[in-house]
């Protein structure tokens, strides 16, 4: 049996309920900058960054000439607009220390800008919970590459990806972490179906935080033998 040691988690519609936050400032970009795309189509693709975001709705002519300054514009937009209507999930907070509690590490992962990450951990009061840290500004590329757990995992102290889990909310998520050879634990929480998650590689799906908690002792967490091998 392999021993989990270390807990990386996403943030945004995994701790922290953002996803129709995002969408929305995407939409509202996108329409500043003269193309309004249906809002499903652009939250389907919440929990990527920028960098894999844009391309799925701009050419490669038009993400040439105004690509960055539609980038920079969204991050003012979210962060002065819509990050402020982040709230919690339930227990969110609760689940970290109970990991902490087993001795294991937590890390936080996340395709957003270290700004927005740092809001997040004074909004969740999760200072002392975390081992490490990783954001888009560390990464060469967001998820659903894996280049933020791999990044986030050599911060960790002995951890390697055999011995970690990713808990995250989108297929993105499962995605990075099967490159990696890393299990993922999905919540719904985020808006996508557990067909999706499970789809993408998730070997566990719960509702959100508060439900891993009450299930944590049958968790891949603590019990990882009969889950752990990504799909």
């Amino acid at each position: 049996m392999t021993m989990i040691e270390a807990v990386i988690f996403d943030i945004d519609g995994t701790l922290v309920d953002s996803n129709d936050l995002h969408a929305a400032s995407w939409k509202e970009t996108f329409l500043q900058f003269g193309k309004d795309v249906p809002y499903s189509d652009l939250r389907q693709q919440i929990g990527k960054g920028a960098d894999q975001y844009m391309p799925e709705f701009w050419n490669e002519k038009a993400l040439g000439r105004f690509g960055k300054e539609m980038e920079r514009f969204r991050e003012q937009l979210f962060f002065n607009k819509y990050l402020k209507q982040a709230k919690p999930f339930p227990k969110a907070k609760e689940l970290l220390e109970r990991i902490r509690r087993d001795g294991k590490q937590v890390a936080l992962a996340s395709s957003s800008k270290k700004a927005v990450v740092d809001y997040y951990i004074e909004l969740l009061g999760i200072q002392d919970l975390i081992n490490a840290r990783t954001s888009a500004d560390e990464a060469r590329r967001s998820k659903p590459f894996p280049d933020i757990f791999s990044a986030v995992l050599g911060d960790l102290e002995g951890a390697t990806a055999d011995k970690s889990l990713v808990v995250g909310d989108a297929p993105y998520d499962a995605q990075a972490g099967h490159k990696l050879g890393m299990g993922t634990i999905a919540f719904l929480c985020g808006g996508f179906s557990k067909e999706e998650l499970q789809e993408a590689g998730a070997i566990a799906v719960y509702n959100d935080p508060a439900d891993l908690l009450i299930q944590y002792d049958a968790s891949p967490i603590v019990s990882p033998a009969p889950y752990y091998a990504p799909k």
